[in-house]
């Protein structure tokens, strides 16, 4: 089941990144990258009219550079990976709500009790059963059937949280990338502009700036961009990060608070 669920992940995350690449190019082909120009000609046409102009900066030619594009991209990729983990882990999380295994205030479970509670369980549809929660109350069972003894079925079910959790935090290793490589590929764009704008210099000297003052706005957008998206990014990576560890910790509170304490050797 974890492997099934694994591979469809992946799949997802593959075809997210082609979905994304596709729409944001197509918004860069016909929205962006014309805008910019339209808007560079009508600055330079006033500039041309009145040299004393000063020349406003368009919100379509801080985004034009093809880095900026890749940083778009990055961010709803990494956003569709977050989206996917947050539904599936709202899915897990409504396991907390049910009482999955119907233990009716100050009853007593014996070893012998632990079949019939496993059985409703199994009993759930595959998808529920590979959850956290179930995993971790079978597991309790099993110990509590196998070995009668409280504390090693709170450690049997403190066990799969804690794998859970390392296995949850490790997940998010992709978005952890993403939100490295989108500062990373803004500082390209910093360096290219910035190559272009020295490659322009003698241009400068004799008083051309325009080539120059074009490849360092690429080099500072690109940069400006890369940090904006960078910031809201790995902010929500850390909330979806502290989602998690609140699910693990409060799927461990539940089998103490519905089994754990029920539990009673003979």
């Amino acid at each position: 089941m974890k492997k099934s669920g694994t591979g469809f992940e992946f799949i997802f995350q593959v075809a997210a990144l082609l979905v994304s690449a596709l729409l944001v190019h197509l918004v860069y082909v016909g929205v962006i990258r014309p805008g910019a120009a339209s808007s560079l000609a009508e600055q330079a046409a006033l500039l041309a009219a009145d040299p004393d102009h000063i020349v406003e900066r368009s919100f379509y030619v801080v985004l034009r550079d093809y880095e900026q594009e890749i940083c778009i991209i990055l961010m709803f990729w990494a956003f569709a990976i977050m989206g996917y983990k947050a539904v599936r882990l709202r899915r897990d999380r409504a396991l907390l709500d049910r009482d999955l295994l119907q233990i009716e205030e100050g009853m007593r479970i014996l070893p012998e009790d632990t079949r019939d509670l496993s059985r409703q369980l199994e009993a759930l549809k595959p998808e529920e059963r590979a959850s956290l929660l179930p995993r971790a109350l079978l597991a309790a069972l099993h110990r509590f059937s196998a070995a009668p003894s409280v504390q090693d079925v709170a450690e049997a079910s403190g066990s799969v949280c804690l794998s859970e959790g390392e296995r949850l935090e490790s997940e998010l290793a992709m978005i952890r990338y993403i939100a490295w490589a989108i500062p990373s590929v803004g500082f390209i764009g910093t360096v290219r502009g910035i190559g272009d704008a020295l490659g322009q210099a003698h241009r400068a000297v004799q008083g051309e700036i325009a080539g120059v003052t074009e490849s360092l706005g690429t080099a500072f957008n690109s940069t400006l961009i890369a940090l904006m998206i960078s910031l809201v990014l790995v902010f929500l990576m850390h909330q979806l990060q502290l989602v998690q560890e609140r699910f693990v910790l409060d799927a461990q509170a539940y089998c103490e608070e519905n089994l754990i304490r029920h539990l009673h050797t003979p």
